[in-house]
């Protein structure tokens, strides 16, 4: 986002609600105005072009043949004119002297009155200035009477009319403002009674537009409160993890600086000493890992640059550097690895396998085996799994696993020295390789972890 797109002030939806709803209001009243005028000069050219053909029929009837008495009809105001067979303009009620006039035969509404008998056209007229409609008949004796009206009385109709059409529209302009007006605070008012009451947010949903939204918004605070959960019990956890193995060297050192320890004491006390420090430093080790595997997350796997993985190789290399571990908790362990490839990072994918085997060995009995095993899955997708036949999980702490410092027997992981965030740095790391953790166990019966990588990872 740049720095001005950052800074600029966030617009209203209220004040683009009103405007929207006034603009559609005004156009639509501009656009039924002009549609109304529209329809109304039609409506009045067929009803002038009906007239004109009843007015022509009723002087056609009483036309004595001489063109003078026409001038019996000038009291009606139309416009008549008198056509000669040949286009000569016989009369006309506009002119004091017709034979000056051009020759009509090419009038539209002539030739079509001389070819079927009646003619209609409208056009402006050269004389009289105005758009005029013109109706011509032909009479018994072959010429054509012609009647035509100009349409300056509906430019003063209009010219009435107009004002009070801009009023209505003023009017009508300002009815729909306040409506607009009233109906904007209609629609806003619930999405700020909204916004008051976050902690319940899709239970007051207004709109069903808002329904994402709300489910974001109580997503993202559902998220935010369990990370601050998470944090606060983290913190508890390692100052109660370090505290311990603090304590523990603390007394000793106590012991040996005030010359109480016996002098055949002091190496034994050394050794706890040890012991309590490389358990600090496995703690802070896994700790600072975890916070780099949230970091890797975070950056959208930036930092990961995967390469090719053979999953058999490692599996086998794996094994081997276990063996010894194994060996002192009188567990035997075993691999099965059949050709699988994956994109990744190797060195993440041996911490995540070494703390899959480490687990599967602390919370085994003596006498009991741990396998390895790596391949592809009869849906095609590469996997990596470690099974055992320990102590088990119950069902209820099977969910809960993977959490950071979470233990099912703490008494046992302390005895084994278990920081509690060996399966929380498998489940980041299984996160970052797009892959996918199945935990199957029952208690007494052991356990199988198997991690799925997508397929053609």
């Amino acid at each position: 986002m740049k720095p001005e797109e950052a800074s600029r002030a966030p617009r209203s939806m209220a004040r683009l609600i009103l405007r929207g709803v006034l603009s559609v209001g005004i156009l639509a009243v501009i656009l039924t105005a002009l549609g109304a005028a529209l329809l109304f000069h039609r409506a009045f050219a067929a009803e002038v072009d009906r007239s004109l053909a009843r007015e022509a029929e009723a002087v056609a009837a009483g036309f004595s043949g001489e063109p003078a008495s026409l001038d019996n009809y000038l009291a009606v105001g139309l416009r008549l004119t008198l056509i000669d067979g040949d286009g000569t303009v016989l009369y006309d009620s506009l002119t004091e002297d017709p034979a000056s006039m051009p020759n009509h035969l090419t009038r539209p509404e002539v030739a079509q009155a001389l070819e079927s008998g009646t003619g209609q056209s409208v056009r402006a007229s050269e004389t009289a200035g105005y758009e005029t409609h013109y109706y011509a008949l032909r009479l018994a004796d072959g010429r054509v009477l012609r009647l035509a009206e100009d349409t300056r009385d509906l430019w003063f109709s209009y010219n009435r009319v107009l004002p009070l059409l801009v009023l209505g529209c003023l009017l009508v302009a300002a009815v729909a403002a306040l409506l607009a007006w009233t109906m904007t605070r209609v629609l806003v008012r619930p999405i700020t009674r909204m916004a008051e009451h976050l902690d319940d947010i899709e239970a007051n949903v207004p709109y069903e537009e808002l329904i994402p939204l709300a489910h974001t918004v109580q997503s993202d605070r559902k998220l935010r409160e369990d990370n601050e959960t998470l944090r606060r019990e983290f913190t508890a956890n390692v100052s109660h993890e370090l505290k311990t193995p603090l304590t523990s060297i603390s007394g000793y050192a106590e012991l040996i600086e005030s010359g109480m320890a016996k002098p055949e004491d002091v190496a034994t006390f050394g050794a706890r000493i040890h012991k309590e420090a490389k358990r600090m430093i496995s703690l802070v080790s896994d700790i600072l890992q975890l916070s780099e595997l949230d970091a890797m997350r975070d950056r959208e796997q930036a930092t990961l640059d995967p390469v090719p993985v053979d999953l058999a190789a490692l599996t086998k290399e794996i094994a081997g550097n276990m063996t010894m571990n194994a060996r002192k908790a009188y567990v035997t362990l075993q691999y099965q690895a059949s050709p699988a490839v994956v994109q990744g990072s190797r060195d993440l994918l041996t911490e995540l396998t070494t703390n899959l085997c480490d687990n599967a060995i602390r919370y085994n009995r003596p006498g009991g085996h741990v396998t390895l095993r790596c391949g592809i899955g009869p849906d095609g997708c590469p996997f990596l799994s470690v099974e055992d036949n320990g102590i088990g999980i119950p069902q209820d702490s099977q969910n809960r696993v993977f959490e950071r410092f979470y233990r099912v027997d703490k008494s046992r992981s302390k005895a084994t020295g278990g920081t509690g965030l060996g399966l929380a740095i498998v489940k980041h790391i299984a996160m970052l390789h797009g892959a996918k953790i199945d935990l199957k166990s029952q208690v007494g019966s052991g356990t199988t972890i198997r991690v799925v990588f997508p397929k053609g990872a």
